[in-house]
């Protein structure tokens, strides 16, 4: 089964439709309101941006497993996020990546080792998986390697379509 299979709610209600995804390039990020990170999501906006015509979406996945960082009700965080950082990348809804109730979605993920050798638990929001066209994981990357870095925007480009 394909990453692209699992059924997921959208942040906004009603299904997020991840098989439309398929023949695309998907980096699905758990994402929190509250975090040192959450400046990253101007660079996940600006890498959709940057790419979307060419076949590519970021997946904003809220958690608030990490120290409660993502505590907002789905009006709450879509609001914080189209006014903080204008963004206009698809979200789902706020899901457990880890333990006993670990949305589906993170287990189909969570078995790819990044760079670094680090495969299983999530470490902590902003953990990036990019999904290459045919649905399977091409890579991980940790909660601090920056959006546009080198090496997330190589990755991207080697796995777009066409």
């Amino acid at each position: 089964m394909s990453v692209l299979d699992v059924e997921i709610d959208a942040l906004t209600g009603g299904s997020a439709d991840l098989p439309q995804y398929r023949g695309k390039a998907v980096l699905v990020v758990n994402v929190a309101s509250r975090c040192g990170l959450t400046p990253q999501y101007a660079g996940l906006e600006s890498l959709q941006k940057r790419y979307e015509e060419r076949g590519f979406t970021v997946l904003g996945v809220p958690c608030n497993q990490f120290m409660g960082q993502e505590p907002g009700s789905p009006e709450e965080i879509s609001a914080f996020c189209s006014t903080t950082y204008g963004v206009t990348f698809p979200m789902t809804e706020k899901v457990d990546v880890n333990g006993e109730g670990r949305h589906p979605l993170y287990s189909s993920l969570v078995s790819v080792a990044d760079a670094g050798g680090h495969s299983g638990d999530v470490r902590w929001n902003f953990e990036k998986f990019l999904i290459a066209p045919d649905g399977t994981v091409a890579a991980r990357f940790s909660p601090q390697a920056e959006p546009e870095s080198e090496e997330v925007v190589e990755a991207i480009e080697a796995v777009l379509p066409g």
